[in-house]
């Protein structure tokens, strides 16, 4: 007799090789139109060199002080802005060219579509942290603690960008214009990202401002990130992140999931 184990292996194989199918093809079109990546890697690029010379003076009294205070923050920045402005535009795009609708004639699980394509972003993430590495160094940034820490940085902001990136798919799967999907994201973009701990001690902030970023999960991973590549106190910080992850993971996947099915 089979088990249930036994019937959801091959369910679950399948759903991880058709997502990296996907995935694939998502990369392929963006080797093929690379501006989505370069999207994703200059406008944190930009955040950094416009506050590291806006704001390093008066924040840290040098801008050298200020880089390595800014440079963690941005790191988060990259993950959070690449998942949140990009999968769910990508989404409507392919929704409204009509391929998605072949997909849904093909033997393949309904969520291996959406997995596939922030499969692919992570990839993004990945290539756009490395860039920022590069161009951070050549500001001046240094790591203060160990290359395993660096690496636990790296991929703490890349596992947080992928769950905030369903936050993204299931409004790109229930909004149909991609004017509406790009300017939704912002409304949810701008707060999370610019109402934390990125450019500015929370304790400098009026009372109402610091309320929101000390709840801000945004502010949790900036921290996090802050502590495993310039050694300070996490405080808590990764912890946090991780739990707000499997949150954000938990409840929006499977929202996401269901919406696109009930496009059917």
């Amino acid at each position: 007799m089979t088990s249930a184990a036994d019937t959801l292996r091959p369910r679950s194989l399948g759903l991880l090789r058709h997502s990296a199918v996907l995935a694939k093809r998502s990369l392929v079109k963006t080797k093929r139109n690379p501006g989505y990546l370069v999207n994703g890697v200059m406008t944190p690029v930009i955040f950094l060199v416009l506050f590291l010379y806006l704001f390093g003076g008066a924040v840290s009294g040098s801008t050298d002080s200020y880089l390595q205070y800014l440079f963690p923050g941005i790191v988060v920045m990259a993950t959070s802005l690449s998942g949140m402005l990009s999968t769910g535009l990508n989404l409507t795009i392919d929704i409204g060219t009509g391929i998605f609708d072949r997909f849904r004639s093909l033997p393949i699980n309904r969520a291996a579509v959406l997995l596939g394509s922030v499969a692919a972003d992570v990839v993004r993430y990945v290539i756009a942290v490395i860039i920022l590495f590069g161009i951070g160094y050549a500001l001046g940034f240094r790591v203060q603690t160990t290359l395993l820490a660096t690496l636990g940085a790296v991929l703490l902001a890349v596992a947080f960008g992928f769950c905030l990136s369903w936050v993204t798919v299931l409004i790109g799967v229930l909004v149909r214009d991609q004017g509406a999907v790009l300017g939704s994201s912002f409304v949810v973009f701008l707060p999370l990202v610019l109402g934390t701990s990125l450019s500015t001690p929370i304790d400098t902030l009026p009372g109402w401002l610091r309320a929101w970023a000390n709840v801000n999960p945004v502010t949790h991973a900036i921290d996090a990130c802050r502590a495993l590549l310039d050694g300070g106190s996490a405080g808590g910080a990764i912890t946090r992140t991780l739990m707000w992850s499997a949150v954000l993971l938990v409840v929006f996947c499977p929202l996401a999931v269901l919406a696109y099915r009930r496009r059917e």
